[in-house]
């Protein structure tokens, strides 16, 4: 399964979580509660991409410098280095990167734009649907049908 079927499966459009750049760690904290995710991402204005800030991120800088750290900027906190990928990846190269990388979400990026963002979540969905779309031809192909 591509990438590009993946976001189709979503049904949001594409919709992803932004937050602009000098917003402070507490607002991206609040974001992520409110819409019970685990990443947004840092733009100006949607489609740019400046950085994607983690729950993970916020929580491993809250065990190391306690709460304070909330009202530092995103930019602080960030990762700044994005691995992104396309619409025509398959959901096993993703998955591959993902696990390579130890991260969750991943932005995708059409022409330079962000389109879409698939967490592992939505990567590991797609790889069962495929696995058992091949164990039901299987299945088929023995049974003769």
């Amino acid at each position: 399964m591509l990438v590009q079927q993946i976001l189709k499966e979503k049904g949001d459009g594409g919709a992803v979580e932004t937050v602009k750049p000098g917003s402070s760690v507490a607002d991206a904290a609040k974001l992520l509660s409110e819409k019970r995710i685990g990443s947004v991402v840092v733009s100006p204005d949607g489609v740019a991409l400046e950085g994607i800030l983690s729950e993970r991120d916020i929580v491993r800088e809250l065990g190391r410098r306690g709460p304070s750290c909330m009202s530092d900027k995103v930019e602080e906190l960030m990762t700044r280095k994005l691995i992104t990928c396309t619409t025509s990846e398959t959901a096993l190269g993703v998955l591959e990167i993902m696990t390579q990388g130890r991260f969750r979400h991943l932005p995708v990026v059409e022409d330079g734009k962000m389109i879409g963002l698939v967490s592992i979540g939505d990567v590991v969905k797609a790889r069962l649907s495929e696995l058992s779309m091949e164990k039901n031809a299987l299945e088929g192909m023995i049974m003769g049908h």
